[in-house]
């Protein structure tokens, strides 16, 4: 600390009326200073190789959003609760008539969670929420093949965001995490390693 103080009274008692002299200023405003020092370090091929978390996508689909649109907008504002970002409505895709589903009919909710958001909902997860379910002895490990890795959920209710007396309806959600992973091991080792709580085989 001694040396950053004794460079910057040097600069102004010696450096900078040495350039004012030198090149003529008329005044000290002109004067060059030192603004800022980056640093970059590259560390080549070996950090981008590493496994990265890019995102968590949550989708919920509600049965009886054909009967009432709202049931779908009430849902959104619960899961915007949960995660602290806003949830989108989802639609159908194309007419069902054995479900009386039109194209573009509101079916559902969905948020996508990066950066900050995605580690502090990944975070209140792992310690808060599925600890909550009734006798939860780990969390299956199948992956989709592309390093990517899909939990369902039967209900809400493990979020405490949730309040059930003021929406007592129960629907599940599946939540995608999507990684840079090339292999479904290297995935799993690295949402293990985050904590996602992972069934245990008995040898």
């Amino acid at each position: 600390m001694s040396n950053t103080a004794s460079l910057k009274k040097e600069y102004a008692e010696r450096i900078a009326p040495a350039l004012k002299n030198q090149f003529q200023y008329s005044s000290t405003m002109q004067i060059p200073v030192l603004k800022k020092i980056v640093i970059n370090q590259g560390l080549g091929m070996a950090v981008m190789q590493v496994p990265r978390l890019v995102k968590i996508t949550i989708n919920e689909g509600i049965g009886e959003a054909t009967n009432d649109k709202k049931l779908v907008e009430e849902a959104a504002e619960e899961l915007g609760k949960i995660v602290g970002q806003k949830a989108v409505l989802t639609s159908s895709r194309k007419d069902i008539s054995n479900f009386r589903l039109r194209k573009g009919m509101p079916i559902g909710v969905k948020v996508t969670l990066r950066d900050v958001k995605m580690y502090e909902f990944l975070e209140r997860l792992i310690r808060v929420s599925l600890p909550r379910i009734r006798d939860f002895n780990g969390i299956a490990e199948k992956m989709d093949g592309r390093g990517n890795y899909t939990l369902g959920l039967k209900e809400q209710l493990i979020f405490p965001e949730v309040d059930i007396d003021k929406n007592p309806r129960i629907h599940g959600m599946e939540i995608t995490f999507v990684t840079t992973a090339k292999t479904d091991e290297e995935a799993h080792a690295l949402l293990a390693a985050f904590g996602l709580p992972f069934k245990k085989h008995n040898n």
